[in-house]
């Protein structure tokens, strides 16, 4: 099978569009993905639905199996991997509910498995990373917002911390200063570990609250899921437009 693969963030546990769906579990040399493997069709395209932190959202960031998630994707025979993902505002243009497709990252996370080359090598392996997302696909996913009338910012550097606490003002204030726009925590080693297994991957992000310290008070929970169920809402008409177009 050939197609496409969305991987669900926070907020996305489920693809309610997904037509004629099975589940399958899928075993890996890297143990188990986040969950069970939803596999359909959408708008005619074969797409392949992975919840990232499993659909009861028990996974956090830092305990993600993001080289399991990756290599069961790729052993379904996908090539175009799409991330959604949940992201704060540090650019002061971008405030809860802006959808973003970045096209650059910094990764301040540790202690992640984040390479499949590290055992049983003939040599050591480098990739080139110069350009974390695909841009084919990043083009594809500008063009279906423009076409679902979707205002979106179309390049920004995702900061990726490593969670599941959210960041200081001071944090914040260094990643700014770094150039980060927005600040996640699963980009990394995701997009990596894209990039090695071949696919071709990009993220589509939702603001959903304002970075620590760009706000005019404390970071409610309850706030952000009422932000992020606004711009996901966003985000699946940007899928449907993108879909269609592949078809």
């Amino acid at each position: 099978m050939t197609g496409i693969a969305i991987i669900g963030g926070s907020g996305l546990y489920q693809l309610d569009a997904l037509e004629n769906s099975r589940t399958e579990t899928v075993s890996t040399p890297y143990g188990e993905p986040s969950d069970a493997l939803t596999i359909g069709s959408m708008h005619g395209e074969s797409v392949v639905f992975l919840a990232r932190h499993g659909t009861a959202h028990t996974l956090p960031p830092h305990r993600v199996n993001y080289r399991a998630n990756l290599w069961a994707l790729k052993h379904m025979g996908v090539d175009t991997v799409i991330s959604v993902c949940a992201v704060g505002g540090i650019r002061a243009s971008i405030r809860a509910g802006t959808i973003i497709v970045p096209d650059q990252i910094i990764d301040y996370t540790w202690g992640r498995e984040h390479t499949l080359y590290e055992q049983d090598l003939a040599e050591v392996t480098h990739i080139d990373f110069t350009e974390p997302y695909c841009a084919e696909l990043r083009q594809a996913l500008l063009a279906a917002a423009a076409a679902a009338a979707i205002e979106i910012v179309p390049g920004a550097t995702y900061g990726a911390t490593q969670g599941p606490r959210l960041e200081t003002a001071a944090e914040i204030n260094r990643m700014e200063k770094d150039g980060c726009d927005i600040v996640g925590m699963t980009g990394m080693p995701e997009a990596s570990l894209a990039r090695e297994l071949g696919l071709c991957y990009a993220a589509v992000a939702v603001s959903a609250n304002d970075a620590a310290g760009r706000g005019t008070g404390p970071i409610e929970m309850d706030a952000i899921k009422r932000w992020l169920e606004s711009g996901l809402r966003g985000v699946k008409l940007i899928l449907q437009q993108l879909l269609q177009a592949r078809r």
